[in-house]
C-alpha cells in the first residue's frame, strides 16, 4: 500500500517508494489528529494553541492528544508529536476556509486512512498490504523509511509549472531550507512552524508523517536528515528545470513546423504568372 492511500490526499506530495512500517504507525497517528481536529473544534482550537510551544506550556493539549503518543516516549519525542500535532491543526483550519471541493476531497482521503489502518491491524508480516513480498526491503535498502522530505515541498512551492497561482522565490526556499538545516532540536521547532504555514499557504502538501520522524530522529541524527531534505531540495528543482526544458523545446518545434506549413501552404496559393507576362 502506498503512502497517497494513507493520509489524506491534499496533504503529502508525492511519493517515491512504498511506506515502511514506521512510517505507517506516523501515518495513523496524523490520521487520527487529522479526523479530530476536523470533527470537533475544540479540540483543533487545543491543538492549535500549542504551535511552536514547549510540552510545559501546553496544558490544553493534554486531554486531546496524550492517548496518542507512545508511553515510553521521552521529552524530546512527546515534543515531536505534539508539534505535529499542533502543525497539523492549524493547518485544518485553513483548510477548512478553503472550497467545499478541496473539502470533499479531503473526506475522501480520510474513508481511505481508516480503510488501511484497518488493514494494518489485521496483517501479517513486515510489508503493507498490497506490496510484493520483498519490495519494501528492498526500497529500504536504498533510503530506509523514506516518504517525502520537507526538501521536497519547498521545490514543489518553486515549481513555476505545478499550476498553482503563487510560488515561492527559489532564493526565498533555498534560504529558509538551510535556516532550517541549521538549527539544533529546540532552533528547529521554534522555526519550523512558520515554514510550514508558508508552504501549506501556497498551497504545497506536507508530509506530516515524515516530518514527525525527522523530528524524533532529529537529536542523534540531523547530519543526515539535513542532507536528504538538501538532495530532495536540488534534485526536484533539476527535475522540474528539465520539464520546463522539454516542454520549451517541444513548443519550439511545434511553432517550426506550423510556420513550415504555412509557408508551403502559402506557395501552393500564389498564383501562377501568366505566359503574356
Amino acid at each position: 500500500m502506498t503512502v497517497a492511500n494513507t493520509v489524506p490526499r491534499a496533504a503529502v506530495p508525492a511519493q517515491r517508494s512504498p511506506r515502511t512500517n514506521r512510517l505507517t504507525t506516523y501515518d495513523r497517528f496524523v490520521a487520527s489528529v487529522s479526523r479530530r481536529c476536523e470533527s470537533d473544534p475544540g479540540a483543533r482550537s487545543a491543538l492549535r494553541s500549542g504551535v511552536g510551544k514547549d510540552l510545559d506550556a501546553v496544558p490544553r493539549m493534554h486531554q486531546v492528544i496524550a492517548h496518542l503518543v507512545p508511553p515510553a516516549a521521552d521529552d524530546r519525542a512527546q515534543r515531536a508529536y505534539y508539534a505535529v500535532a499542533a502543525m497539523i491543526a492549524e493547518q485544518t483550519r485553513r483548510k477548512q476556509r478553503s472550497s467545499s471541493e478541496e473539502e470533499t476531497e479531503d473526506a475522501e482521503g480520510t474513508e481511505d486512512a481508516e480503510g488501511i489502518e484497518g488493514a494494518e491491524d489485521g496483517a501479517s508480516g513486515g510489508a503493507p498490504a498490497g506490496t510484493a513480498p520483498g519490495s519494501e526491503n528492498r526500497a529500504a535498502t536504498l533510503r530506509p523509511d523514506y516518504g517525502s522530505s520537507l526538501g521536497a515541498a519547498f521545490a514543489a512551492a518553486v515549481d513555476v509549472a505545478s499550476g498553482r497561482e503563487r510560488q515561492m522565490r527559489r532564493g526565498t526556499a533555498e534560504s529558509r531550507l538551510n535556516v532550517l538545516c541549521k538549527q539544533q532540536i529546540t532552533g528547529l521547532h521554534r522555526h519550523l512552524p512558520a515554514s510550514v504555514r508558508y508552504l501549506r499557504s501556497l498551497g504545497v502538501p506536507v508530509d506530516f508523517a515524515r516530518l514527525l520522524q525527522d523530528l524524533l530522529d532529529w537529536p542523534r541524527d540531523s547530519g543526515r536528515i539535513t542532507r536528504y531534505w538538501l538532495q530532495d531540495f536540488y534534485r526536484e528543482l533539476q527535475k522540474a528545470d528539465r520539464r520546463r526544458a522539454d516542454s520549451e523545446d517541444a513548443e519550439a518545434v511545434v511553432e517550426d513546423a506550423t510556420a513550415t506549413a504555412g509557408d508551403v501552404t502559402a506557395t501552393a496559393e500564389s498564383p501562377e504568372p501568366s505566359p503574356g507576362a
